[in-house]
């Protein structure tokens, strides 16, 4: 009687694969008062993938608006690596910092809001505060085509506005694409 059952189960089985390979409707089957429930067709969820960009394309694409590019070959793998530059922006401490509490946290609000903008409108890719309470109070990597633009946007920032903060910026290499870890 179990072998019955296990045979029973495994037509099923078969039944149900040879269905979704063949897209044909299967009557209910009674499996010892099981009833299965019928296969009415076979959907295919497909998602269309786009092909990655090679570093070729990637290079026109940054190159055709404004960024600065160049090729590194590592000495070990031979690899080409894609160096774009970025600009890297010190926030350091201004001139003015005789807030009072209420007016700093209101601006330090505002700074949060202005640096969470550049990250989701894609200006700046890499932002955070220095933990040692010194001069330099933060950076963050502005990725755009020229330092006139980096310099631009990070003097929007409220604090840099109210002199509570001052910027300066570099201009810095890394490979693109490259993550941390």
């Amino acid at each position: 009687m179990e072998r019955l059952k296990k045979m029973a189960r495994i037509s099923i089985m078969l039944l149900v694969v040879a269905a979704c390979k063949n897209e044909t409707k299967i009557a209910p089957v009674d499996t010892n008062g099981i009833n299965e429930m019928p296969i009415d067709s076979v959907k295919q969820d497909v998602t269309k993938v786009e092909k990655p960009k090679t570093i070729q394309e990637i290079k026109d694409e940054l190159m055709s608006k404004g960024y600065q590019t160049f090729d590194y070959v590592d000495p070990k793998t031979q690899d080409t690596i894609l160096m774009q530059q970025y600009f890297m922006v010190f926030l350091k401490s201004g001139p003015i910092r005789s807030q009072n509490e209420e007016e700093a946290a209101k601006l330090q609000e505002e700074h949060l809001a202005h640096l969470a903008r550049m990250y989701e409108e894609g200006f700046a890719d890499l932002i955070g505060p220095f933990g040692d309470h010194g001069n330099i109070r933060g950076v963050v990597v502005y990725n755009v085509p020229n330092q006139a633009m980096a310099d631009s946007l990070a003097k929007l920032d409220p604090m840099v506005k109210a002199g509570r903060l001052e910027v300066e910026v570099h201009p810095w290499w890394s490979g693109k694409g490259y993550s941390l870890r």
